[in-house]
């Protein structure tokens, strides 16, 4: 398998520590309020990953963290904590805001079939481990106390940039929300293993610690609960392409001075989604939901096909228009998919033959849209039988995780069907032919196959 390596800035052969087997870790949500689309689209990049992984055969382990706390509003060392800030907005205590957020990020991560972790571990439940980290840390003279913080010395690093790429003065002055001076920091470039004094009053969680009263930041999370779940070394570790710098690339600095070894061999980035504004993000309201689709109408597994006809590493532009065509495109295809009829024995040679081909799209960097067009290949393939055909249709989404061959409940009577199929042949005589083909499309979306005869239209209703 090759995979685009975000440290080494190439498609590279993924070799995992041990064989046969993977550990991969991905940057899990701050439940502060709802993930919106484009979060969405990250964990469906990873979720392919993870599906992929296993298809061809490899024991995964996936770790996810739940942050709740210690992330501030600017993703750095200044700004108020993201929790505290919407407690406050919403009038709760932080662990309520953070379970109802947890509750309804899992809704929606489940409306676009994504597969739950085996490993989900908030923030707050490895304090010991943040607490010992730190302290070897300061031992071994990467970590400093000063206005009663401790700070990461990333001086003390000659690589501190390698994921990036970068020079030290260019990040800064590129940061994406600024950069804060920060008097107690030794250099600009430092960032805060544990708060003490300096975020205090307004931090409703808090922890005794050797340094006094405070609570971990951000960055030190991500790297106490994967090597708490993973141990020393991981395979894979996966977020956003906002979370590069310098949420990960403060995690390999403070992992590897900790561990003193390479830590992770692969970092793995999905681009961001775009709408009309730019970038989607939860900071700015822009807060359009997977459950929001739903609730407009949309099948919430068309947003993730149209993730999968792009490839991770591209933006992806999201509008209503497009929402509409892939809504569209996804019923059409599971349509024609339930018209299949399931005859004939299993081809052998022709399974191997497309799940071959299969694989290597996904081999291929998670070439999902190749992936995708293979199923439209294998539908106009007339030599191959319907049974061989459902066949890899349903070993095609352990990976793809569509419903492709889910059933879709009929909802409408005789007399509704009638009446619509009066109203496409008026749309017809007018030549208002849009409203002709929406009726029809619409009508098929619902499993309802309209036939035109000589007679007139009749339907028929798939399966029956």
């Amino acid at each position: 398998m090759k995979l685009y390596n975000t440290l080494s800035r190439k498609i590279e052969d993924f070799i995992p520590n041990e064989e046969g087997k993977v550990k991969f870790y991905t940057c899990g949500p701050t439940v502060y309020s709802d993930a919106h689309i484009g979060n969405i689209r990250s964990y469906i990049g990873h979720d392919i990953l993870d599906k992929t992984l296993r298809y061809i055969g490899y024991d995964v382990t996936r770790i996810m963290n739940i942050t709740d706390v210690g992330h501030l509003t600017s993703d750095s060392d200044y700004g108020d904590d993201k929790m505290v800030e919407s407690a406050k907005k919403e009038n709760k205590n932080v662990m309520d805001i953070a379970g109802y957020y947890t509750d309804r990020f899992f809704i929606d991560f489940d409306l676009v079939n994504n597969k739950v972790p085996e490993i989900v571990s908030p923030a707050t439940s490895h304090i010991d481990d943040y607490i010992k980290i730190i302290t070897k840390l300061i031992e071994k003279g990467y970590a400093y106390e000063s206005g009663g913080n401790i700070y990461f010395d990333t001086s003390k690093l000659t690589e501190y940039y390698q994921l990036t790429n970068h020079k030290e003065e260019e990040m800064l002055i590129g940061a994406r929300e600024g950069v804060d001076k920060d008097s107690n920091k030794k250099n600009q470039a430092d960032f805060v293993l544990w708060f003490t004094k300096s975020k205090f009053d307004s931090q409703e969680l808090k922890w005794e610690s050797p340094w006094g009263m405070g609570y971990p930041g951000w960055h030190i999370e991500c790297s106490g609960i994967c090597i708490h779940h993973g141990g020393e070394y991981i395979d894979i570790h996966g977020g956003g392409v906002d979370n590069i710098f310098p949420h990960h690339t403060n995690e390999i600095a403070q992992s590897e001075a900790y561990l003193g070894h390479k830590w992770c061999n692969y970092w793995f980035h999905n681009e961001h989604l775009m709408d009309e504004t730019g970038k989607m993000s939860k900071s700015d309201g822009a807060t359009l939901t997977v459950s929001k689709l739903k609730e407009k109408g949309y099948d919430p597994l068309s947003y993730r096909f149209m993730c999968l006809n792009s490839h991770y590493r591209k933006q992806l532009v999201f509008n209503y228009t497009i929402s509409n065509s892939s809504e569209q495109t996804y019923k059409k295809l599971k349509n024609r998919i339930s018209l299949i009829k399931d005859d004939g024995e299993l081809d052998e040679d022709a399974f191997a033959f497309y799940n071959k081909k299969f694989i290597t799209h996904l081999e291929a960097d998670l070439n999902t849209a190749n992936a995708m067009t293979l199923i439209y290949d294998l539908l106009k393939n007339e030599l191959i039988n319907g049974h061989t055909k459902l066949e890899l249709i349903k070993s095609f989404d352990k990976v793809l995780s569509l419903d492709l061959l889910k059933k879709e409940e009929l909802r409408e009577d005789h007399d509704d069907i009638i009446a619509l199929i009066k109203s496409r042949n008026n749309a017809k005589k007018r030549k208002d032919f849009e409203l002709a083909d929406s009726i029809r499309d619409e009508l098929s979306e619902k499993g309802i196959v309209l036939l035109d005869t000589r007679e007139g239209t009749t339907y028929k209703v798939v399966g029956e």
